[in-house]
């Protein structure tokens, strides 16, 4: 392959050098004079071209959006467990589970809209009805969590089936898989699971739910999948993709994580999925988290090295909800804009307005997007700062240079140098225009752009209809500085080179070349990254990370070469890369101690107990409690509490407390830690739990509304037997509310940051400790201090 490259790195030089035609097709003549040097073509025109770039009706030439949460208010009040693709015809597509999508609505079949700019939406239908809806699932089934691909050729959909037909047990739970030509449908079922339902014993069945696909770049196809009860699990696919074949392996606890979502980034494998209930309402502390692996078999672990697979579970806080108006942030999925930059697309729950109907019915959890920096070699969004309120900058979705990336030939932005660039028809698939490089009598057809900046993002839909063919996306110019990425289909590889210094990656035998892909091509700081991918979400066929020997020149052509056969373009685009954050929003601080107990004696006199006193000891520095049964949960609210007013303005409450829960066995909800009290049915409270098998930090909270009372929490981790706690307490400067952030640590100097409840303007919460939650087995939890302390 060697001989071969060089001597078609020979023939592309002569073609890369050759003369610019002032037509945008045709045939290229003998002999032309030499074309206009860089330097003629001021930023952001084209050669001869200096009026700005054409708009055609439904595509936008503006780079850049500006989106406000949620981006599916004007046509749904909910559009949960989303899932996104851009397709061949340039339009972005966002799916969701079969709720109702307005109050009052009925149950759908799954649903799709569609956005041309990823802030604009607009729907367009359910996924199936009464014609085509599986025929093996049960008539009751409902179908959830859609998991959408681009795979040779087709776009293919896994989803939940909650019931099946065959089997008469309700909710057994199992995936299913449809096929289209295009986004919108025709969905045609495979006709019958991926899997089978798993029985988890006595009727009942573990949650094989939540479904997502990702493509590596040895040609293996896995689909994760499961929930709480029973864990995420991973398994092989057979190459049609709808059968599962061989043993699924589990990759995270039984009892912690479930909606998965798998990138690959610098040769790790992101794992990210949803904890806590997703669905209660005005109390919903659902969020994101991840862990990362070297397999896409794991095991996962976090930034501490701490497992998702063990019973002190670990997990990287990737989302969690930040004291504004959205809680329950989680079930997501990731998409990258063509600058470069991640995004999460999620669900959410207003806290005003959780329900889409009577209490009890339906949460109300429209699609939110926020943009997801890597920061440290982890995923975060916002830089940490979580969901956004108001109006935001958004994703880059169109191409600058004047080309329009859904029609690449009908704009002045790409032109031609040599062979023939002509505007073409997909034919039977969905991309409709298209740019055809179809190379002449001299062995290659070349196009070119108008000067971009160094630091570039180069993305397109390809594809190689010819068995030899290839296409040459070439930076950085045509002198000795410029870098070729050359994806073969000949060779089958993915080669990138300046000079003589070459890397390259194989495409694997199952990755067909005549269906489509995408190619990008990103340099940033001196070093370029080529990735090809058959979804372009996070999933990888090939890639190659390349640095340059030389520097590329400040501003350049992006030039296109075919060679060996035709090569077709489609949603191309050419942007400045995007500037990626690299620190994270400052984290609160605690500053001076204002208040120690220390438990060296008498207890303080500020103190007293709510429903108790609790049988406690305090001797030799340590308050010792021994946990019963009683809770502050439900209708009882009997548990003991030792409580004491909290300051005036912005405090740190901080509690070291011991508490040996153990590993595996359920005692369930054994906790102890800190409490903010502004009644029996309205508080906070952090603790280390027992919740079935795991040992997880929940932050709950507790209230009435709607006529009810409801309890739900966030959790974070991972749990030690010695835990030091900390609320941080701020007042919103516009509505008074109380905030409340909650962190962890098990060392007291590595802390976990988690989710932010709040209490209403007006109330005076009493702050405290408590301890309960279960008897059996005995035990004791032992506090070494409690701190006020001033907030830095």
């Amino acid at each position: 392959m060697q001989i071969r490259f060089v001597a078609v790195l020979a023939s592309l030089a002569l073609a890369l050098g050759a003369s610019a035609l002032p037509d945008g097709g045709g045939a290229a003549p003998a002999a032309a004079a030499p074309p206009p040097s860089d330097s003629e073509s001021p930023p952001g025109t084209v050669p001869g071209h200096g009026s700005p770039p054409e708009t055609l009706p439904g595509h936008d030439t503006s780079p850049t959006t500006t989106f406000t949460n949620p981006i599916t208010e004007p046509f749904a009040d909910t559009y949960a467990d989303p899932a996104v693709i851009r397709g061949k015809d340039g339009w972005w597509y966002l799916y969701a589970t079969s709720d109702p999508l307005v109050s009052g609505g009925p149950f759908g079949n799954m649903h799709v809209a569609k956005s041309r700019d990823l802030e604009t939406w607009e729907y367009v239908d359910t996924i199936f009805d009464e014609e085509n809806r599986p025929a093996w699932a049960a008539s009751a089934s409902y179908f959830w969590a859609p998991d959408i691909r681009y795979v040779d050729g087709q776009y293919v959909m896994y989803y939940t089936v909650t019931d099946t037909a065959e089997n008469p047990d309700p909710w057994d739970y199992t995936i299913g898989v449809a096929t289209a030509p295009t986004p919108t449908g025709p969905w045609t079922d495979s006709g019958g699971p991926v899997l089978d339902p798993r029985p988890a014993g006595g009727g009942a069945y573990l949650n094989t739910i939540d479904p997502a696909l990702f493509a590596d770049h040895d040609g293996s196809r896995y689909l994760y999948f499961g929930g709480f009860n029973g864990g995420v699990w991973v398994t092989e696919l057979d190459e049609s993709g709808t059968r599962a074949v061989g043993a699924p392996t589990r990759v995270t606890v039984a009892d912690r994580y479930e909606g998965a979502f798998v990138v690959k980034r610098d040769g790790w494998y992101y794992l990210m999925g949803s904890s806590a209930n997703c669905c209660a309402g005005p109390v919903t502390g659902y969020s994101v988290y991840t862990g990362r692996s070297r397999s896409p078999l794991g095991p996962f672990t976090d930034h501490e090295g701490v497992s998702l697979n063990e019973s002190r579970v670990g997990g990287t806080q990737v989302l969690a909800q930040n004291g504004n108006r959205w809680i329950g942030v989680g079930h997501h999925a990731v998409l990258t804009d063509v600058s470069g930059q991640d995004w999460m697309l999620y669900h959410a729950i207003d806290k005003d307005e959780a329900w889409l109907n009577e209490p009890g019915g339906v949460n109300r959890r429209p699609t939110l997007i926020d943009r997801m920096d890597w920061i440290d070699g982890w995923p975060v969004v916002n830089a940490g700062a979580g969901p956004s309120e108001g109006p935001q900058p958004g994703p880059v979705s169109a191409s600058e240079l004047g080309i329009v990336s859904a029609d690449p030939v009908s704009g002045p932005g790409l032109r031609r140098v040599a062979g023939t660039l002509v505007r073409g028809s997909d034919g039977a698939g969905d991309a409709g225009a298209i740019a055809r490089l179809v190379p002449d009598r001299r062995g290659a057809a070349v196009a070119r752009t108008a000067p971009a900046p160094r630091d570039v993002r180069v993305e397109a839909d390809v594809r190689l209809p010819d068995a030899d063919g290839a296409l040459t996306v070439a930076v950085g110019g045509h002198g000795p500085a410029g870098v070729t990425v050359r994806l073969d289909a000949g060779a089958r590889e993915l080669v990138v080179g300046q000079g003589r210094a070459q890397r390259r990656a194989e495409v694997p035998a199952n990755v067909d070349l005549t269906s489509w892909h995408v190619l990008s091509v990103e340099v940033r700081d001196g070093v370029l990254d080529a990735r090809l991918s058959s979804s372009g979400l996070g999933d990888v066929d090939a890639e190659v990370r390349f640095e340059p020997r030389r520097d590329l020149p400040r501003r350049a052509p992006v030039r296109l070469v075919a060679d060996g056969g035709e090569a077709q373009l489609d949603n191309l685009t050419v942007v400045a890369a995007h500037d990626p954050v690299t620190e994270r929003v400052a984290e609160p601080r605690a500053g001076a101690v204002t208040f120690a107990e220390e438990f060296d004696g008498e207890l303080d006199a500020g103190w007293r107990w709510l429903h108790g006193p609790a049988d406690v000891e305090v001797a030799d520095g340590a308050l010792s409690w021994p946990l019963t049964g009683h809770d502050l949960v439900g209708a009882a609210n009997d548990a003991p509490a030792l409580l004491r007013d909290a300051p005036e303005g912005d405090f740190v409450l901080e509690a070291t407390v011991t508490l040996p829960l153990g590993e595996d066995t359920v005692r369930n909800y054994q906790q102890a830690g800190l409490l903010v009290h502004a009644g029996d049915d309205d508080f906070l409270r952090l603790a280390p739990v027992s919740i079935w098998q795991t040992r997880q930090v929940e932050f709950g909270k507790e209230l009435t509304a709607d006529g009810r009372t409801w309890f739900g929490g966030h959790v974070s981790g991972p749990v030690a037997d010695r835990m030091h706690l900390r609320l941080f307490h701020t007042t919103d400067p516009t509505t008074g509310e109380h905030e409340y952030r909650a962190a962890s640590s098990r060392d007291g100097e590595s802390w976990r940051f988690g989710a932010t409840w709040t209490l209403p303007a007006g109330t005076d919460p009493e702050v405290g400790i408590y301890a309960g939650g279960g008897a059996a087995p005995a035990t004791t939890a032992t506090f070494e201090t409690v701190l006020l302390r001033e907030l830095n």
